[in-house]
């Protein structure tokens, strides 16, 4: 088996560390899906259901690509997923995502590109792929990804057929411990901000453009106080779920027991809405430590290759991180793309809520995170 995956715990301080992190071998791979035509969905006011799929592609590929006791290394961003597969998860990682794709587009009509880009070709390409578990106790974990090679993957599979996976019907364990049954959160410092940044310069002298810029992003603003969900208190559960979000959770299940996993989430929704208006306990169920445990383990701080972030900030604060950010472009050290929200959305992975494994993935309302990277990427045609 190859080397277990290091840990991360704080990741201001070690997030832009490259000793944090396992180069990956050439014989691993880095799986990327992304929605086709998230343009379109967009305008059609479908942004929770392409947030759904990312999240779909998260719950597989954890699935597929993990080393029991060892969390696979599963990043959300928003349109798509990433994931750091090892050679010994190849062939389940493969299957997972052809099903993956059928799904999305038949099930739940977002169109979505799969694919598996082989270490080795990017090696052999001069870019390097690292990987780290940004770990929060428990077997609660996300991947943090670093190097010119994880950015590169992913525009690979977007690009070339020949990295893309063609998809099928097929099993897809994992899948039933996705939802989206929290609303909304609004900003309550001002602003919700979505940034995207990258070096200009691949190895040591993009890294440390890197941690410059997070150095002078801290220094604005902690990221952990511009946390979007806070310490979870602003996080009101439904009795039940909008029809939508009910809609696309029973799809996660076979269409003979897709009434069955509706009566699941309508009960779950109403016990625990029930038991927050009751006090937030009542015997084992600690509602009040979960919607904490909801905000403590939410993505918004990564990275794909350069800082991934969702901040809640004063629009002061928001106006320094761009103009921060703007100068140190101009210097030639990074590229970026934000996009402001008025809220957070959230959807989830609950693998076993009694266990308390569950993460959560956030995006500025609107694809906050997509938005962000269309700015990003018209900067790479200027």
């Amino acid at each position: 088996m190859s080397a277990p995956l290091p840990v991360i715990h704080d990741f201001s301080a070690h997030g832009n560390d490259p000793g944090r992190y396992l180069r990956l071998p050439d014989d691993w791979w880095i799986a990327s899906t992304d929605v086709v035509g998230s343009t379109g969905l967009a305008a059609q006011g479908r942004d929770r259901d392409v947030n759904f799929a990312a999240a779909a592609a998260v719950a597989v590929l954890s699935a597929a690509a993990s080393r029991p006791p060892e969390p696979a290394a599963c990043q959300f961003g928003g349109d798509g997923a990433l994931a750091a597969v090892p050679p010994e998860c190849r062939a389940a990682a493969e299957a997972a995502l052809a099903a993956l794709g059928h799904w999305a587009e038949h099930d739940i009509g977002v169109p979505l590109r799969v694919g598996l880009v082989p270490v080795r070709a990017l090696s052999e390409a001069g870019l390097d792929a690292y990987a780290a578990l940004h770990d929060f106790g428990n077997n609660n974990a996300f991947g943090l990804f670093i190097g010119a090679g994880i950015p590169a993957a992913e525009s690979w599979v977007k690009a070339d057929s020949r990295w893309r996976v063609a998809t099928h019907p097929g099993p897809l364990p994992g899948l039933e411990g996705v939802s989206c049954r929290w609303r909304p959160v609004p900003a309550s410092r001002g602003v919700v901000l979505c940034v995207i940044v990258e070096p200009v310069d691949p190895g040591p002298q993009g890294m440390a453009a890197l941690t410059r810029v997070q150095a002078a992003l801290e220094a604005i603003v902690p990221t952990q106080v511009a946390a979007p969900l806070g310490d979870g208190g602003r996080l009101v559960p439904r009795p039940v779920p909008t029809l939508h979000a009910l809609a696309l959770e029973v799809r996660t299940e076979p269409p003979a027991r897709r009434p069955w996993r509706a009566v699941k989430a309508l009960a779950g929704a109403a016990i625990l809405a029930a038991v927050h208006r009751l006090g937030g306990r009542l015997g084992s169920l600690d509602v009040d430590a979960y919607r904490r445990a909801c905000a403590t383990r939410s993505d918004y701080r990564k990275q794909a290759g350069g800082p991934r972030l969702v901040l809640d900030v004063t629009r002061d604060e928001a106006r320094r991180i761009e103009a921060m950010l703007a100068a140190a472009e101009a210097s030639g050290g990074i590229r970026y793309g934000t996009a402001t929200a008025a809220a957070t959305t959230m959807t989830c992975l609950v693998g076993d809520f009694a266990a308390d494994r569950h993460i959560h993935f956030v995006d500025g309302a609107g694809l906050g995170f997509w938005r962000a990277s269309v700015a990003f990427k018209a900067k790479l045609h200027q």
